[in-house]
């Protein structure tokens, strides 16, 4: 099965699902949201790594909070 062009890639959509959970543990935390969301945007480098070593949202949150 051919990629139609312009169609996001599984993998990605599957990364940006995993961020929005970590955001929500983040908030729940008590960061505000646009405090989790921009943390995860300064850090998306080290959030990716995260996702790709089979971390859950719930743990990449504890991370980003130590």
């Amino acid at each position: 099965m051919t990629k139609k062009k312009g169609a996001p890639d599984p993998d990605e959509i599957a990364l940006i699902e995993w961020c929005i959970e970590v955001e929500g543990h983040l908030v729940a935390a008590g960061a505000t949201l646009r405090q989790a969301q921009e943390h995860i945007e300064e850090q998306a480098e080290w959030f990716t790594d995260m996702f790709y070593n089979g971390l859950t949202p719930e743990e990449a949150a504890r991370e980003a909070l130590n």
